[in-house]
């Protein structure tokens, strides 16, 4: 066979096995990559549970990102933030941390120094600096509802034997107090399902604040009888958080949830 034939036969092999082949390897090098998605970790508050949460996370899950839900202790400040770190310390990958009202102080505490954590999300939620109380932001401006006598008080042991105080919303008047924008019979069985929180974390010193570090994110919640809009407000100016705001009650995130995950997207973005 003559040279130049070999050769052009040659070529059109390789054309015909080699473009094919290296094609792949030309096209994933030109493909931007995939960008994955941070892990949205939703923290509830007292008197509350991780369901409330539910509709929330079942848009973000449809929109592609994993989402955890854990349960929050509602023990006391130091020990439910050391449990949410111990849990983000088991997470790979990036983090949002989202948190609804005493939910915030806990994200506030668990985030620091962890380098996963990109965004902190308030939704009604105390945003509290070092030093600072929950009983402290909730009072430091008018309007709240949840006093002493809007609690039931129930003792519980404790394993040291000294034993503490949980706090519930009595039934008459959580509706009010809680949820005032969800159906009668919706905030019954909040009422009745509420999981409590020990009475002391309403005195228990806030430490470093996470936001004066992570980019934080703010929804507040107008129509709030718990954490009045103007503490709100405060708090979301202090930390230089994007504010959003939402005629709701103080539980924005199960009556306004699009808006909710909106922010949330956006804080993950």
């Amino acid at each position: 066979m003559p040279t130049t034939r070999r050769t052009l036969i040659t070529a059109s092999a390789a054309l015909a096995t080699g473009a094919l082949v290296g094609a792949p390897a030309a096209e994933a090098q030109t493909r931007p990559p995939v960008r994955t998605k941070p892990t949205v970790v939703l923290v509830h508050g007292a008197f509350a549970d991780a369901s409330g949460w539910n509709d929330v996370a079942r848009i973000l899950q449809r929109d592609g990102y994993p989402v955890l839900a854990p349960a929050n202790p509602l023990r006391s400040v130091s020990a439910d933030s050391a449990y949410l770190a111990s849990i983000l310390a088991t997470v790979p990958g990036p983090l949002v941390l989202v948190a609804h009202s005493y939910g915030g102080m806990v994200i506030t505490n668990a985030a620091l120094g962890n380098p996963n954590v990109q965004a902190l999300v308030y939704v009604a939620a105390f945003a509290p600096d070092q030093g600072e109380t929950l009983q402290g932001l909730q009072l430091k401006y008018p309007g709240s509802k949840l006093g002493e006598a809007a609690l039931d008080f129930r003792p519980y042991p404790t394993a040291d034997g000294v034993g503490s105080v949980d706090g519930y919303v009595k039934t008459d008047v959580f509706r009010d107090v809680f949820a005032g924008d969800l159906p009668r019979s919706t905030t019954d069985l909040m009422a009745a399902t509420q999981r409590p929180g020990d009475v002391h974390t309403l005195r228990e010193p806030s430490g470093a604040p996470a936001w004066k570090t992570v980019p934080s994110w703010y929804l507040v919640a107008r129509n709030d009888n718990l954490i009045p809009a103007a503490a709100q407000r405060f708090m979301a100016q202090r930390a230089g958080a994007r504010v959003t705001e939402v005629n709701a009650s103080h539980v924005a995130m199960i009556s306004q949830p699009r808006v909710t995950a909106d922010v949330i997207k956006h804080a993950a973005r």
